[in-house]
């Protein structure tokens, strides 16, 4: 097991799954995360956070261990609103990075089997998460990923 990176970003679990948001400062990170826990809930998932903001990663047994700063455990920011209690979980194993991102996008495609590195050596497949308006962030999550609603 690696020591643990803080990694600015979001954290969170959908089924058996884990999700880093990850992307500059005001993308979004956060309130797509957390609008993902509540409309996976709303369809039945399990679904919490694990970390917002701050992410510590480490890696075990060549899987990526995300984690909550003691500081921060439980706690989300919805930005102009304040800090919120949440429901979260101790760790998960990450499974995949997500950046959202708006219109206009800089390229109709993503590059084929783009990653992210998360911690030297070691990265994540990245999936970009178009904003569009009128249509919910994890309606289409599910639709690029439909195995989020099989977990």
């Amino acid at each position: 097991m690696t020591t643990g990176s803080n990694v600015h970003g979001t954290a969170i679990v959908i089924g058996t799954r884990g999700y880093l948001f990850v992307g500059p400062s005001g993308a979004g990170k956060s309130a797509i995360a957390l609008h993902c826990i509540a409309e996976a809930r709303a369809c039945g998932l399990f679904a919490a956070l694990v970390s917002d903001d701050q992410v510590l990663v480490s890696e075990v047994d060549g899987r990526l261990v995300a984690r909550a700063p003691a500081s921060i455990a439980g706690l989300a920011e919805v930005r102009g609103a304040g800090i919120v209690k949440m429901e979260a979980i101790e760790s998960a194993v990450l499974e995949r990075a997500i950046r959202p991102i708006e219109p206009p996008f800089a390229e109709r495609l993503p590059p084929e089997g783009e990653t992210v590195e998360i911690l030297p050596s070691l990265s994540l497949p990245l999936t970009r998460l178009p904003l569009f308006p009128g249509c919910s962030a994890f309606s289409t999550l599910t639709i690029l990923h439909p195995e989020i609603l099989k977990s």
